[in-house]
């Protein structure tokens, strides 16, 4: 460690306020943690048409102009293989009623796209399309083109561009510390 870090680590082990996070996976997993996000169901269709989907907080605005937005998903994912040679995606922001589909998508092996209505999006590769209920469930949508796909790490990072956006009144699903919230009024 260098002087000035010595004294800084010093410094957050004095105060009191600072728990220190081992530098290890899990440590800095409970760290991002403290970071609220909104929760995303992505989707796409593999090869054969299957749809795929699960779900996902690593979402973010990348551009305006062009309209492009961002996900991540781990390499090790079994269904990185679809996302990997799709040329589509959607990206389907959940609405405070939304966290038993969020559930659903993030649980292995459910029968995902049985337990809730959908359909294809023909115009952009056949990306599924979540038609939930009750409908708040889901409260905004991206159809996205594949911009670029980034490896980072043990994820990939998905670019997409945005061919299509629709949106619908309803307050965010939040997820923080391994824990859904809401927005207070």
């Amino acid at each position: 460690m260098t002087k000035h870090a010595d004294r800084h680590a010093a410094a957050l082990e004095l105060d009191g306020l600072w728990l220190r996070a081992p530098t290890d996976s899990r440590g800095l997993r409970d760290v991002l943690g403290t970071f609220a996000t909104g929760v995303t169901v992505v989707t796409t269709a593999a090869a054969d048409g299957t749809p795929v989907g699960l779900t996902v907080s690593s979402f973010n605005a990348v551009s305006l102009d062009p309209p492009l937005v961002l996900w991540s998903l781990g390499q090790d994912a079994g269904c990185a293989p679809a996302f990997e040679q799709a040329g589509h995606f959607a990206v389907h922001v959940l609405g405070a009623s939304g966290e038993a589909l969020s559930n659903l998508f993030a649980t292995p092996d459910a029968d995902r796209f049985g337990a809730t209505p959908w359909r294809r999006h023909e115009a952009c590769g056949g990306v599924p399309l979540l038609l939930p209920s009750p409908a708040d469930a889901v409260i905004g949508r991206f159809v996205c083109a594949v911009h670029e796909r980034v490896q980072a790490g043990d994820h990939t990072i998905f670019i997409g561009e945005v061919k299509e956006a629709a949106l619908r009144e309803g307050a965010p699903l939040l997820y923080a510390r391994g824990s859904y919230g809401r927005l207070a009024t």
